[in-house]
């Protein structure tokens, strides 16, 4: 007795009775359009030299957990030899999830952010000649907001590995424990018929001077530095 109803056609008639189906369409063109040229605004001012501007937050709306001091920002980056620059030294592009969260955070706030900052390996910086980045706004005070993560996370022994370039003295730590090491698997034989302490001590003081030359040479001929020198520096040989 009763047409059966049609939920798509019931939807057009309200649609229709809204606007027409060519002016829906220029709506969403304009849309579209007004959206792509804000992400294009965004790309620029991420690949742009900074301004010295502080970015205005509202303070009822900052997530805590996003908030970090310049301070932890500089420990961490010691600890995996870590660089913290301008957005503008990044390779490549940034990934489209940055960009809408940067659009999203400029809506929030009712603001526009400039001078973002990134902490990566050097690898996926683009230094000057002298794996996993986390994208930084300044707010001033020396306090930053972290507006997205990307990409892969870091080695799980990275902290580790780069011990050792941490400061002078872990550097010379690691060459005196390595060279116990390479005296220990050394036969004596080679240089005398007796094992006295006395001859142990005097081998393991050559292997320690040769490494710690070759430390030497490598760090001078590559231009290298301690991890506490280079987390803010946009030189390639530091």
């Amino acid at each position: 007795m009763f047409e059966k109803t049609n939920i798509e056609v019931k939807l057009s008639n309200l649609r229709n009775r809204r606007s027409t189906p060519s002016q829906l369409l220029l709506e969403v063109h304009q849309i579209l359009n007004d959206n792509e040229t804000e992400r294009t605004v965004i790309r620029e001012t991420l690949n742009s030299r900074p301004t010295g501007r502080k970015n205005s937050f509202d303070l009822d709306l900052i997530a805590s957990e996003r908030l970090f001091h310049i301070d932890d920002i500089e420990k961490l980056c010691v600890t995996y030899r870590l660089r913290f620059l301008d957005a503008r030294f990044f390779k490549g592009h940034f990934p489209e999830e940055a960009i809408s969260e940067i659009r999203n955070l400029e809506k929030i706030h009712d603001t526009t952010l400039t001078d973002f900052k990134i902490v990566a390996p050097a690898k996926l910086l683009k230094l000057e000649n002298s794996d996993d980045p986390l994208l930084f706004a300044p707010m001033g005070n020396n306090y930053y907001y972290l507006i997205h993560k990307w990409g892969n996370d870091l080695h799980p022994l990275r902290k580790w590995l780069m011990w050792p370039y941490k400061s002078f003295e872990n550097l010379v730590l690691t060459i005196f424990l390595l060279s116990i090491l390479v005296t220990s698997i050394i036969p004596l034989d080679l240089f005398s018929k007796t094992h006295s302490p006395q001859e142990y001590i005097m081998l393991l003081l050559f292997v320690f001077k040769g490494m710690a030359g070759i430390a030497l040479f490598y760090g001078f001929a590559k231009g290298k530095n301690f991890n506490g020198a280079i987390w803010n520096s946009k030189f390639y040989n530091t």
